[in-house]
This record gives structure tokens, C-alpha cells and sequence, in this order.
């Protein structure tokens, strides 16, 4: 019966989603162990700083981009998470102050991941499946948000990355936040040295270091928005 908790697992959001008339999303990934400012972190003041500017980042991708606007039923950029604590809680946080929906996709895992209390609640799902997860995650990504984060953040990044080099899946613009941590993490031109990857290759991705930063660099890069007539190829549900 696998294939049919599949198929429950596909069908679920996007019938919330469509009855909430989420036509596309922002996907904004990053650490579960970020803590608001003056909570105790492993990560301490660099934790704060991530929590603080995803939220900040939430709320101005929410009035900006479109959650807000009834056009016709359809509301665009809505800011979309794993559902977790940390920067998912951040960025829906920031929706939540802005008076928005938000997503969260969150996931079954042995250690329990509980959902945030601060995305929709008829809009946080909790899924058995990563490879369903993922895809809904991407299906309707408008553009991509990676906040310095480990192994799980890293899986989700280099997913998009992949889709988008190989050309299976459209054009989106990807921003990673924290040009500091991404560059000492990760050798991107020992990539490009070692024949791994094309120089262009590194265009797939920008940096930035705040949230507005990170807002203009998506705009910059070409996020559709509401008075934007849609770019080919970008995905919207019908």
C-alpha cells in the first residue's frame, strides 16, 4: 500500500494549498538550532543573528510579495518552510507578524520534529516521506532562501542546485544568506579548480548578508511578483 500513502501524501497540501490559493512560494531552508535573541543556543549570538534577520526576511517577503493580495483568489511568494524550530520558525514568524499564511512542510523523524507554532495551521503538514516532502517543497518554488545550516540544509540546497543544473526544473532565483558561512563551508572555486563543476555553474546561486539584501538579490535575480506578468516556464497552480 505504499503507493497509495504516496499518493495521500501528494494530495492532502495541495488541495489545502489550492483552497488557500497558494499559486507559488518562497522556500526559505536553515539550521533547526537557531534560537531568538537572548534564548540560550548551541549557536549563540550568530544563531540569534540568523533567527532574527529569516524573520525579519518572512515579514517583508510576505507584504511585498504577494501572500497579502486577493488577486483573484491567488496569493504568490508565500513563504514556505520545513516546519520545524530554528530558521524555519523564523521565517514563518516573520509571515505571522506580517499577517500572512505560511507553509510548513514538516516530517516524521525519530527524534520528534514538533511543528512551529507559527505557520498556518491549516497549511503545516507532516509528511512520512522525505521524496514527497522535497517535491512539494519545490514544485511551486518561486524562489529559494538557504540560511546557513548542516547536513539536512546541505541536502536540501544541493537538491535545488541539481534540479536546476540539469535543467529539470524551471528557473528560479537561489540566495544564500551569510556570504561568511557559505564560502568558509564550502570551496566552491576548489569545485570549479578540480573540473567538478562550470564556472556558470556558480551563477545558479547568489549571496547575501541581511534581509533586505536578500529580498533585493531575489528581485534582482527575477522573482516573478504580482504585477509581473509570469515567467515562462514558472510553475503555478491551475
Amino acid at each position: 500500500m505504499r503507493g497509495v500513502r504516496f499518493l495521500l501524501e501528494y494530495a492532502k497540501p495541495e488541495e489545502r494549498l489550492r483552497a488557500w490559493g497558494v499559486r507559488s512560494t518562497i522556500v526559505v531552508f536553515g539550521s533547526a538550532r537557531a534560537r531568538p535573541p537572548g534564548e540560550p543556543s548551541a549557536l549563540g549570538e550568530n544563531g540569534a543573528r540568523w533567527y532574527a534577520q529569516a524573520r525579519r526576511f518572512g515579514m517583508i517577503a510576505s507584504q511585498r510579495g504577494g501572500a497579502l493580495l486577493a488577486n483573484g483568489g491567488q496569493r504568490d511568494n508565500v513563504i514556505a518552510t520545513g516546519g520545524g524550530p530554528g530558521v524555519m520558525e523564523a521565517a514563518n514568524r516573520g509571515a505571522c507578524d506580517a499577517g500572512a499564511p505560511s507553509v510548513g512542510f514538516n516530517i516524521t523523524l525519530p527524534h520528534e520534529q514538533d511543528p512551529n507554532a507559527y505557520s498556518t495551521p491549516d497549511l503545516t503538514f507532516r509528511f512520512h516521506y522525505f521524496a514527497m516532502r522535497k517535491m512539494h517543497l519545490a514544485m511551486r518554488a518561486n524562489g529559494l532562501v538557504v540560511f546557513p545550516g548542516g547536513f539536512g540544509t546541505f541536502d536540501e540546497l544541493f537538491e535545488i542546485l541539481t534540479l536546476r543544473q540539469t535543467g529539470k526544473a524551471p528557473f528560479i532565483p537561489i540566495v544564500l544568506a551569510d556570504r561568511g558561512y557559505w564560502t568558509k563551508v564550502i570551496n566552491f572555486d576548489a569545485l570549479v579548480e578540480a573540473g567538478m563543476v562550470r564556472r556558470e555553474d556558480l551563477d545558479l546561486f547568489s549571496f547575501a548578508d541581511d534581509a533586505e539584501d536578500i529580498w533585493a538579490a531575489l528581485v534582482e535575480r527575477g522573482l516573478p511578483l504580482p504585477h509581473q506578468k509570469r515567467r515562462r516556464g514558472q510553475p503555478a497552480l491551475s
